[in-house]
């Protein structure tokens, strides 16, 4: 089934093809790249038009460009356009305009993913639903999921993020949800902010694009959480909560039992149960706050705890491995895509709760873009209660030196600047028994702890 016609392209873009053409997906990574996808030059780190012709040598349906790059042929199959973005831009709005899917966006300063996982879980069972790929959720992220979207779509989840202000109301109106969520607000780019009010303001900007009669699903228990129900008052919209202290949708408990949370909800009246399949009271968090959103979208509870019990983690988000060493298992808990001080104390409240008889490690490192608060927010993590039950803390780079100070000198373990270093003290200290986490900032490549520690045993697929 065909995605884009060139003739379609052509129409929402105002473009011009050079040819008739066909493609049945999008691409923006030559690495990646699939026969029949058109291949979108975008300009990044590099310029999308250096790797045009070979985006077409490997089969790519066709290339959306602003010139005919060196090395292609006139007559290649093209769609000239004025700017690559804002064509991009355009092509997800009549992707999104041509569907008649009932469409949720996410934001949040922690748990955007994560929770964009598990209502596309949800909505799986229901429906046929598009959701956004890895963490695409940015002025390119968006337009390219919305464009990538298949006609006949049902549900739609889009994912949405932002470093500065004034990010999220833009891609909300793109993306035209009839449900809005916010997952939570945390000191997270405070570097941008001047607190954290200003994060919960531009959070807030998702209802911006909120379809007429649409919902905003918020969080509860926040101290911004004043800050969002006046903005959508403001924004006259309809309002579900969803927290410890929400009445409609309760998380009632959640219990970490091994490898899986135990979740009590309450929903709309109903007690309902779930076993969520990875540790972590957030994850039941966000998982309420999904059911929330799914119901307001008019989907069938039942069917969506269904999906949310084939729910697990992806690799760098809270995602769980052993690797098998000749003295005994290691248990993994990759959480290395990114951190902050909210989504670290969670990932070490779950390091805290693994069961076993060995020694629990955490390998943290930097969290970025918190402004002056940042060495302060650092030293702070030595403080939450999770850290009685870890027996070292690894502290990776320069900020988390403020840690490694802060630290009861018998936790104290490596304090190195760059995860490569990290990589090398560690491996040989490592043995059987032991629980790992690893977690920093994406700039931060603590992934590279992760995979070290796969590679020195036998490891076992995420469970």
């Amino acid at each position: 089934m065909s995605l884009w016609t060139s003739v379609d392209a052509a129409a929402a873009t105002g473009g011009r093809a050079t040819t008739d053409w066909v493609v049945e997906g999008i691409s923006i990574d030559t690495r990646s790249i699939a026969p029949g996808d058109l291949f979108v030059a975008l300009t990044a780190a590099r310029d999308g038009h250096d790797f045009v012709a070979q985006a077409l040598e490997k089969g790519a349906g066709a290339a959306l460009v602003s010139r005919i790059p060196d090395g292609v042929a006139e007559d290649a199959p093209l769609l000239l356009v004025d700017d690559v973005q804002t064509a991009l831009e355009a092509l997800g709005r009549a992707g999104r305009a041509r569907t008649a899917a009932k469409v949720v966006a996410v934001t949040g300063s922690v748990g955007k993913t994560s929770t964009k996982e598990m209502l596309a879980a949800m909505l799986a069972p229901q429906g046929r639903t598009h959701a956004a790929v890895a963490s695409f959720n940015n002025h390119w992220g968006v337009p390219l999921t919305l464009a990538r979207m298949p006609a006949d779509t049902e549900y739609a989840v889009i994912e949405i993020g932002m470093n500065h202000p004034g990010e999220i109301a833009p891609l909300a109106r793109q993306a035209r949800p009839h449900v809005a969520m916010v997952t939570t607000v945390a000191a997270v780019h405070l570097e941008a902010f001047e607190d954290v009010a200003g994060i919960a303001r531009e959070k807030a900007a998702i209802l911006d694009g909120l379809e007429p009669g649409g919902i905003a699903v918020l969080n509860a228990d926040l101290v911004e959480s004043p800050v969002l129900a006046a903005m959508a008052d403001a924004k006259g919209c309809a309002t579900r909560w969803f927290g410890r202290s929400a009445s409609d949708y309760t998380l009632r408990a959640a219990e970490l039992d091994g490898d899986v949370t135990r979740a009590s909800f309450g929903v709309e009246g109903r007690e309902v149960t779930a076993e969520i399949q990875s540790p972590g009271a957030h994850f039941a968090m966000n998982a309420i706050g999904a059911l929330a959103a799914v119901t307001a979208l008019g989907a069938d509870l039942d069917l969506a705890l269904a999906g949310l019990a084939g729910w697990s983690p992806v690799k760098g988000r809270g995602a769980r491995f052993t690797v098998d060493l000749p003295d005994g298992p290691v248990t993994v808990l990759d959480d290395a895509y990114n951190a902050n001080p909210t989504s670290v104390a969670a990932a070490l409240t779950v390091l805290a709760a693994t069961a076993g008889q060995g020694r629990r490690i955490a390998v943290l490192g930097d969290m970025g873009e918190l402004g002056p608060q940042a060495e302060a927010l650092h030293a702070g993590l030595a403080a939450l209660p999770a850290m009685e039950k870890i027996d070292t803390v690894h502290c990776v780079g320069p900020l988390m030196g403020a840690l490694h100070a802060a630290l009861p000198e018998a936790k104290r373990g490596l304090r190195v600047e760059t995860s490569q270093q990290a990589v090398a003290a560690l491996t040989g200290q490592i043995r059987g028994g032991d629980m790992v986490l690893a977690k920093g900032s994406l700039y931060m490549q603590m992934a590279r702890v992760v995979d070290a520690i796969r590679e020195i045993g036998q490891g076992n697929a995420p469970s």
